[in-house]
């Protein structure tokens, strides 16, 4: 039995962990060669602000972690302890030509201003979700985080 061909992921969660899982899967279905579909919206939009308000980059606003700890002291274990870091998943994404989108109507519901900067090292697009579900493979897997 052959495998779905492509993988589709929205992420509306905001939590750390979640998003975090969603890069991991991610990034392994582009390794095996499938396309790869990420389209933020929600609080999930986060991880693609080129930083939050005090300034670091925009995913250590996302939501803590399931154990509490937050996003960015989550990802310095998971770091030490040989898991792939968000950064280094994120970049994999796009290294391995990941489909990254933002959701416009999901900027204007967390009520970001317009020309919120975006993330500059990762090619983001911004569309609808029609424009995602147009774009999405008709037989491949769709997955909402």
């Amino acid at each position: 039995m052959q495998g779905p061909e492509s993988l589709s992921i929205v992420l509306f969660a905001g939590g750390f962990d979640r998003v975090h899982y969603a890069l991991v899967m991610a990034s392994a279905a582009a390794a095996t060669n499938r396309k790869v579909t990420l389209f933020f919206t929600g609080r999930a939009l986060n991880a693609l602000l080129a930083e939050n308000a005090g300034g670091a980059p925009g995913w250590h606003g996302l939501d803590p972690a399931d154990d509490g700890r937050s996003p960015a002291e989550r990802d310095a274990w998971f770091r030490d302890n040989g898991v792939g870091g968000f950064e280094e998943l994120l970049e994999a994404c796009v290294m391995l030509n990941a489909t990254v989108m933002a959701c416009e109507m999901g900027v204007r519901a967390l009520g970001l201003p317009t020309g919120t900067p975006l993330r500059a090292d990762v090619p983001v697009r911004t569309g609808g979700v029609v424009t995602f579900l147009n774009e999405a493979p008709k037989t491949g897997a769709v997955l909402f985080v």
